[in-house]
């Protein structure tokens, strides 16, 4: 039975804004943010929270993200039309965590506050970032794994991708978890679907037709836990699905029992405290490091409940 100790989150932005109160800027600052993508409800959310954060706080916010997680290049592309126009800061979600590096030293050069957010870059350059952690919240994701399937057998991971430090971190996190706590369970496959549906539902099947035995598998984001439920269905098997994120399909799934749980963050609380964090660089403020914007687990039994449904989304 999964009890609250299972639950591990930070104050969800709501809780914080509450605490705090809105502040204004005195200057009507100019924050461009740069996503990962803007198909999953996830960054729809993100962006909400960015956007209430630009109200609350009196600064103009721009989002953007390519239409593919996959699409790097595009990104790259976004990034440097960001740059062209000058912004007072820059917001960035890194699809790659090098690829943006000469991007980012050139906002550095010209006193172009950067903030990370939700996935970081292998840089110095961002103030801060404002994330999951993510290395916890896929732990986290491989100890419910291990008690739905009762401490042993075989398992896979359907992965977004593993170049971005949202999908690298989440990968590691769930097999070293899985390594070091659970010896009887083996996990037999990682692939990659590049955070798609249809991507992630065929890699899905060949995983479960190559393994009959298969007890379970971890879906790493929106996309991937959505194309995991999707190929578990077309071939009628009742293996295990953990997720990660929320919005409408995932949640639809979890209370029908095709997805037995998933791991949500707060994807209002990373736009709004990105945003926040830009501002606060704009005013000299300093910053820490990590901005940890929290994370739960949720299934049918606890979904409902005030604290988690405060950070689900559609």
């Amino acid at each position: 039975m999964l009890t609250r100790r299972h639950l591990i989150a930070a104050a969800s932005a709501l809780a914080m804004l509450a605490a705090s109160g809105p502040a204004f800027a005195q200057d009507n600052y100019d924050i461009a943010l740069i996503s990962k993508g803007f198909q999953h409800q996830f960054w729809q959310a993100v962006k909400a929270g960015a956007d209430k954060a630009g109200a609350d706080l009196g600064v103009n916010v721009t989002f953007e993200g390519p239409e593919s997680e996959s699409q790097v290049d595009r990104q790259m592309d976004m990034l440097a039309a960001a740059l062209s126009r000058n912004p007072d800061a820059i917001g960035f979600a890194a699809l790659d965590s090098q690829a943006a590096i000469p991007l980012l030293q050139q906002a550095k050069e010209r006193n172009i506050p950067v903030i990370a957010f939700d996935s970081g870059v292998d840089s110095d350059i961002p103030l801060t970032t404002a994330t999951t952690d993510n290395v916890a919240a896929a732990a986290l994701a491989a100890d419910v794994m291990a008690e739905l399937i009762g401490g042993e057998g075989k398992i896979a991971v359907v992965a977004h991708d593993q170049t971005s430090r949202t999908g690298i971190d989440r990968r590691d996190g769930f097999v070293n978890r899985i390594k070091e706590a659970y010896p009887n369970i083996e996990i037999v496959s990682v692939q990659y679907g590049g955070g798609d549906q249809l991507q992630s539902t065929e890699i899905t099947k060949s995983i479960l037709l190559a393994n009959p035995d298969l007890k379970g598998i971890f879906g790493t984001n929106e996309g991937s836990a959505i194309g995991v439920a999707n190929g578990k269905q077309e071939l009628g098997s009742n293996v295990v699905v953990i997720g990660f994120d929320s919005g409408a399909a995932q949640k639809d799934m979890v209370r029908s029992g095709l997805m037995a749980g998933a791991i949500t963050q707060n994807p209002v609380g990373i736009g709004y405290q990105t945003v926040q964090a830009a501002v606060a660089a704009l005013k000299g403020e300093a910053l820490p490091p990590v901005i940890d914007t929290g994370f739960y687990f949720y299934d049918a039994k606890n979904m409902d409940s005030p604290e988690i449904a405060a950070v689900l989304y559609d």
